[in-house]
């Protein structure tokens, strides 16, 4: 992103990215809870004013990587959560989470064994890159998906394939698949973005714009 400081806590609409994120939880009579993985050095959460989310709670767990912050997150909370608890992972720099995509993900994954996430079908043709920028190879966009976040599964089951995955994964459904599960795919959509380079800031303020 280019920006001094953590990217969600880039500006949208006068809050800071994670704000937005935060709400559309806060906001839904299914969530119980709310924790926020923090760094221990984090210097910039203090600065907000998170009042207005009755859920939530700040935990100063970060990891070197995702799954390591999920893991010492999940460990954390475990003495207020039971083993069975289903328990949505999502990423700070998705500010956009409609409910209904909420809704949907927890509709359709209330009675699943293993658990799911949000994924948008891939509707791009994909290149293999090369050598010196060349375009290597075609790549069948058959079947492909893009994964994306809320990422929604039980604690124990969660915690577990996580310890045995390592730090490695880089979704909580890769852990899962790492131990021979199989996650099942709700389908989102691309609202539901990833805030990645500089435009995509400018992309989520406009999607956000009629909600604030």
């Amino acid at each position: 992103m280019g920006a001094g400081h953590p990217k969600q806590y880039l500006d949208i609409h006068g809050r800071p990215m994670i704000w937005h994120a935060i709400r559309a939880f806060e906001r839904h009579p299914a969530i119980a809870r709310i924790y926020v993985v923090l760094a221990a050095e984090d210097g910039w959460w203090a600065d907000y004013d998170w009042s207005a989310f009755a859920k939530l709670t700040a935990l100063r767990h970060g990891g070197a990587t995702r799954a390591e912050s999920v893991v010492n997150g999940l460990r954390a909370m475990a003495g207020e959560v039971g083993p069975e608890d289903w328990i949505l992972v999502h990423d700070a720099a998705r500010p956009c989470l409609s409910r209904a995509l909420l809704d949907k993900l927890l509709v359709e994954l209330a009675a699943d064994e293993i658990g799911g996430i949000l994924a948008a079908p891939v509707a791009d043709t994909l290149k293999r890159e090369g050598e010196s920028l060349r375009i290597q190879e075609t790549v069948s966009r058959e079947k492909l998906w893009g994964a994306q976040t809320p990422q929604m599964f039980r604690h124990a089951l969660l915690l577990k394939a996580l310890e045995q995955a390592g730090t490695a994964v880089t979704d909580e459904a890769s852990a899962l698949e790492f131990v021979g599960l199989a996650p099942r795919l709700v389908e989102s959509d691309l609202t539901n973005l990833k805030v990645t380079y500089p435009r995509d800031l400018e992309v989520a303020a406009w999607l956000l714009g009629g909600s604030m």
